[in-house]
Order: C-alpha cells, then sequence, then structure tokens
C-alpha cells in the first residue's frame, strides 16, 4: 500500500535505530508489568482465597475490559497527536498503577489497580508502531517490528524473574511495587526521542488527505473491504491465545502439576521468555532480512507455518504429567510463541496508509488482547474450575483445560495461509504487488 516517497532516501537513519530501542524497551516494560502477575498467581490466589475464575478478572478480564476499550479511542487519538508525548504519559500512568497493585490490601483494590494498568498499557503500542512506520521505510518494516517484538521475552523475563526473586524475598506486594520502579530510566530515555514526520515514507497519494480517512469507521471498513488485511487480523488474534494465552496459566501450571515453587516457576518461565522467546526472536530478525525481499505473501505463509508448528509441542506440553519431557516442550512453546509479532505488525503497516496505522494497531490490539486477556484468562480458569469436581485428581483440571485449547494454532494457520492467497491473488490483479 505505502511505499517510499520520492523525496526520501528510503534508508533508516541513526536516529531511526535509536528510537526502535527506546520503543522495545518501552514495550518490554509493557509486557513485564502485564505479565509479573502471572508469576504471583498462586501467592494471592492463596491470600485472598480466590477461585481461578475469581483471579482470572485481576490478571486478565479485569484488565482487559478496559485495555481493549480504551484502546481504540487512544489509538485514534495516537493518529492526531504528538506520539511521543502519549507514550511518556501512557507509560507513567501504567507503572504507577502497577506500584499501586502492590500496595492493595484487598481483592477490590487490586483489582481496581489492574484496571488502571490496563488503561494506561492502551496508549502504548500504538503510537509506538505509528512512529516506527515513519522511522523505517517499507522495506526494513518487517526488521523493525521484529527487533521491536524483542519486548516480549525481554519483558516477560524481566517480569517474571524480578518478580520471582523480589516475591521469595519480600512477598507479592514488593514484587509488583519493584516492577513498576523499572519504568524510570525508560522514561527519560523516551523524553530524548523526536517525533517524526507522519507518513514520511509514504508516496503523495497515500499521504494526501489523510486527515479525512482517519477514524475508526474508515479504518474498519477499509480492512474489511481487503481480504488479506482482514486475516492478518484475525490469524494473529488467534495465534495470541494459542501462545501467549496459554503462557498466561504456564507459572500456576507448574506449580500444580509439576510441583515447582512460586520462584521456580517463575524462574524457569522467565529464563524461557528471555532466553529461548530472545534467540527465537533474534533469528526470525535476521530471516526477515531476507524474506522482505520477496513478495509478501511469503509473510503470511510464514506466519502460517510457524503457528501450525509451535501447536504440537503446545500439545506435548500439557498432555503428559512428565516434568522434563513438559519442560523441554515448554521450552520450544514459549520460545517461538511471539514471532508472530513482528512480521504481523509489517504486514499490517504496510497495508494500511499512514493515518490510519495507529487506529489499525489498536483494532488488532482490541482482537488480539480479547483473546489474551479476556478469553485465555477467564475461559481457561472457567474450563479448570468445570472440570475440577469431576477428576479423581482435581489439582489436574488446569493441565486438561490447557491441553483442550492446545490446538488453536491451526485455527491461526489457517487464516495466515488464506491471508497469503489473497495477497498473491492481489499482485496477480495488479501484475505486480508494491510493498
Amino acid at each position: 500500500m505505502a511505499q517510499a516517497a520520492s523525496t526520501n532516501s528510503g534508508k533508516a537513519d541513526g536516529p531511526a535505530y535509536w528510537a526502535l530501542f527506546v520503543l522495545t524497551m518501552v514495550y518490554a516494560l509493557n509486557i513485564a508489568d502485564r505479565y509479573v502477575l502471572s508469576t504471583l498467581i498462586e501467592p494471592i490466589r492463596k491470600e485472598f482465597a480466590l477461585t481461578d475464575s475469581t483471579l482470572a478478572l485481576v490478571t486478565g478480564v479485569g484488565m482487559a475490559i478496559f485495555y481493549v476499550t480504551a484502546g481504540i479511542p487512544l489509538g485514534v487519538l495516537a493518529d492526531r497527536v504528538n506520539r511521543k508525548r502519549m507514550i511518556v504519559v501512557a507509560l507513567t500512568a501504567w507503572s504507577a498503577m502497577t506500584a499501586l497493585c502492590g500496595l492493595s490490601q484487598n481483592f477490590v483494590q487490586l483489582l481496581l489497580a489492574r484496571i488502571g494498568v490496563g488503561i494506561g498499557e492502551a496508549g502504548g503500542t500504538p503510537p509506538s508502531q505509528s512512529m516506527l512506520a515513519d522511522y523505517f521505510p517499507p522495506e526494513k518494516r518487517a526488521l523493525a517490528t521484529s527487533i521491536y517484538a524483542l519486548g516480549v521475552p525481554v519483558g516477560s523475563a524481566v517480569g517474571g524473574i524480578v518478580a520471582a526473586y523480589v516475591a521469595e524475598a519480600h512477598g507479592w506486594r514488593a514484587a509488583l511495587v519493584a516492577a513498576a520502579a523499572m519504568s524510570a530510566p525508560v522514561i527519560l530515555l523516551m523524553i530524548s526521542l523526536r517525533e517524526p514526520t507522519r507518513g514520511r515514507f509514504d508516496a503523495p497519494e497515500d499521504s494526501a488527505g489523510g486527515e479525512n480517512s482517519t477514524g475508526l469507521r474508515s479504518t474498519l471498513e477499509f480492512i474489511w473491504a481487503r481480504p488479506a488485511a482482514r486475516h492478518v487480523m484475525a490469524g494473529a488474534t488467534i495465534a495470541t491465545f494459542s501462545g501467549m494465552g496459554l503462557i498466561w496459566w504456564t507459572p500456576a501450571f507448574l506449580s500444580r502439576s509439576h510441583g515447582l515453587s512460586v520462584g521456580e516457576a517463575g524462574i524457569e518461565v522467565g529464563m524461557m521468555n528471555g532466553i529461548g522467546g530472545t534467540l527465537a526472536l533474534v533469528l526470525s530478525a535476521i530471516l526477515m532480512v531476507k524474506l522482505t525481499r520477496h513478495p509478501p505473501q511469503v509473510l503470511a505463509y510464514f506466519l502460517a507455518l510457524v503457528t501450525g508448528l509451535i501447536t504440537a509441542p503446545a500439545v506435548l506440553a500439557h498432555a503428559t504429567t512428565n516434568t522434563g519431557f513438559t519442560l523441554v516442550n515448554l521450552w520450544l512453546l514459549i520460545s517461538l510463541a511471539a514471532i508472530y509479532i513482528g512480521p504481523t505488525l509489517a504486514l499490517l503497516q504496510n497495508l494500511l496508509p499512514s493515518t490510519m496505522r495507529a487506529t489499525g494497531v489498536a483494532i488488532l490490539l482490541f482482537t488480539a488482547n480479547l483473546a489474551n486477556l479476556v478469553i485465555a484468562p477467564q475461559g481457561i480458569g472457567g474450563l479448570s474450575d468445570l472440570l475440577r469436581p469431576h477428576l479423581a485428581d482435581p489439582e489436574s483440571s488446569l493441565r486438561i483445560a490447557l491441553l483442550c485449547c492446545s490446538i488453536t494454532g491451526l485455527w491461526a494457520a489457517a487464516h495466515f495461509t488464506l491471508a497469503g492467497l489473497a495477497l498473491a491473488a492481489e499482485a496477480r490483479e495488479a501484475g505486480g504487488f508494491r510493498a
């Protein structure tokens, strides 16, 4: 859709890579503050005497309802205002609310603070992605967004490991306060960035009249009218559930089904994210350099292959009671779970004009986080509670619930395949595709 304008060199400069580093750190904190509670599920559950369904209100639904509700208007706003300032405000807000989670003395206070975290985090990713699209030309966006996706393993690892160590020594409340404090240096780094010119690398016909096309309705109509964009949205949404949605419950699963302590489970999952996830995303970023030289449908087929393949370790990890075998498969699942993020965001950026990018990302975050933060915590937790009374070993209910949900990666792969076919059809009709 958008291509480099003739007035630009089409090259990303030094400030672009500095911005990529800083925005990746912001994303890492977004993930860390969101997932730190995953490590602390068991001590919170025991202290407040919560069921899995009730606990899911704090870990997922309570935060997600406001996250996804606020996300779309904030995404529309990001297509119109100074994006750098918006990110600074959002980062400060969600970090402060994470600290308040640690100060909570009852379930209601914790739930309200988590709602605040969700609202703050909703203002982070849409303006970040919009900025990156104006720092990097279309042919470099898959590489940039794949590096940006490193925020997932880095944030998950840092959040999980910090939470595990601090919780073991000082309790779960101190772990949340420590997670919030990590944002201070990143806020200072964020202030160092410059706001890039919106639509810098777009062709004149894509950026002209942009304000008239900006808005939720026009963006939804644009996405709906283009099959490739629809299937990218659907594939990414389901992939979020089949990967990160299941990982929400991994520390609790390791504690209940395999006897790991809170600290052991948190460190184990943190290492899977930090080492395995980082390595996988670095290799993916290197691969993006080659894949972006090919037609865009190749990127969609790559996403179909990855999301389909990781279904196997997802099933195997939860089908066995052997701890060693489970951990091996969890290393594969968690390491590969976030690979889809970078290529998906790059495809979406190149399918949307500059005046719709933040809104488009906000729509994707809306659907993906419904899957990740509402359906996964509440649905898996509810299924676990439903199974518990009917099992000889009630503690295995979570493992079986996770096993039932492990095959959804195949569904995501089907949508990415359809996106690739749609892109190939567009290329045939146009006699060539402009990235």
